[in-house]
């Protein structure tokens, strides 16, 4: 089956704060590596790249079957909505 990739962007200025604590809770889990910018976490059902800037977070997402997809932005976007709490939910558009 084909790949599906999917991308959001979130407008937040705490973007490298979230994909840094993102990436040390998935750490446990999964390969992961990150710095401040940019945050790569490979799940058993998806690839996911975090990239922050001082004004959004920028998830780009692959995974083996599109049959996962919507599943897998679930994962990403309640894990991440709970580091955000302040801000919580992140308005997250996949596309």
């Amino acid at each position: 089956m084909d790949k599906a990739h999917s991308t959001a962007t979130v407008a937040t200025a705490s973007g490298s704060r979230y994909l840094q604590q993102l990436c040390q809770h998935w750490s446990h889990r999964f390969p992961v590596e990150f710095d401040a910018e940019r945050g790569t976490v490979q799940m058993a059902a998806a690839r996911v790249v975090m990239t922050a800037s001082p004004a959004e977070l920028r998830v780009d997402m692959e995974v083996d079957t599109p049959d996962d997809l919507p599943r897998m932005q679930k994962v990403v976007s309640e894990h991440l909505d709970r580091f955000a709490f302040r801000e919580a939910p992140l308005p997250f558009v996949w596309s």
